[in-house]
């Protein structure tokens, strides 16, 4: 059995043409059986054009970023590839559904870092299920129909950190179970949670475990770049002021959303999905993308 993940593409999509081929058939002979009916083979053609069938091929970018999203909901526990199904949508946790893939435990996944967070695990995923011989292989080719195999763990965190939320968003029509929280418009700080998983303390696990630590860094990084601005000459100091100039902004965009997200925390805000996805968005969404 093949763990390459290019090969599963191959496989689905083999299985994904035999049923397009055979329901496109199966529709022509229809049409024949009533043009002959009726005897109107002078007015209509019995073949049908392939954007007029309702089955889909498979579709390699499509597909890659739908395993990207089972990933996502395993690593969540919406999922378990020890199951089959939707593991966890509410309700009581069971615990003894993981086994391969174990939930992250506070529901929270920061973006920001490919290292660390959402990025780490989704590779981590791809490691576990398909084995660690082919992971390189396997993150190639991610990339690779992502639109860029240049540096695989680079191009894969970019899509998880640009586009991801956008393209989980549109799949679920604005109505999205995985919500991404935000700093602003320069993306300081991002980080993704599952919201059947959110209870009233997650937005002040959110700020003293991740929001804070990363402001820290930032600063540590900001002080660094100041003594090497201090020790530079020449042209090595207009890069150093830039790299500043930037880190300061994110720093500035950084103590905002902490303040914010600190208000938020200390309400102790509660969701109740009955209401809908929309009317409890409302109620994060000054933090929220």
């Amino acid at each position: 059995m093949s763990y390459l993940i290019s090969d599963k593409y191959k496989e689905w999509e083999a299985l994904c043409d035999k049923r397009f081929q055979r329901l496109k058939q199966n529709e022509e002979k229809l049409n024949r059986f009533f043009i002959d009916l009726y005897n109107i083979a002078d007015e209509l053609d019995p073949q049908v054009d392939d954007a007029d069938i309702t089955v889909r091929r498979a579709e390699l970018t499509r597909e890659i970023k739908s395993l990207i999203s089972y990933a996502v909901g395993c690593i969540f526990g919406r999922y378990s590839v020890d199951r089959e199904g939707l593991c966890f949508a509410g309700g009581e946790w069971d615990s003894s559904a993981y086994k391969t893939i174990i939930p992250c435990a506070d529901n929270i996944m920061p973006v920001n870092d490919w290292e660390h967070g959402l990025t780490a695990a989704v590779i981590d995923f791809m490691e576990k299920v398909y084995g660690g011989d082919t992971i390189e292989e396997n993150l190639d080719f991610i990339a690779a129909a992502l639109g860029d195999a240049s540096d695989s763990r680079k191009v894969i965190h970019d899509y998880l950190q640009k586009s991801f939320f956008a393209d989980h968003a549109k799949i679920y029509r604005n109505r999205p179970i995985y919500w991404q929280f935000s700093s602003g418009k320069k993306g300081a700080f991002r980080a993704i949670m599952y919201i059947h998983r959110y209870d009233d303390e997650l937005l002040s696990v959110l700020e003293n475990n991740y929001a804070l630590p990363y402001f820290a860094e930032l600063k540590s990084k900001l002080l660094k770049l100041s003594e090497e601005y201090n020790k530079a000459v020449g042209n090595d100091k207009a890069g150093l002021r830039r790299d500043i100039s930037r880190m300061q902004t994110l720093i500035l965009e950084m103590e905002g959303f902490i303040n914010k997200l600190h208000l938020m925390a200390e309400k102790h805000i509660k969701l109740d999905l009955d209401d809908g996805v929309k009317a409890n968005y409302e109620k994060l969404k000054d933090i929220l993308v």
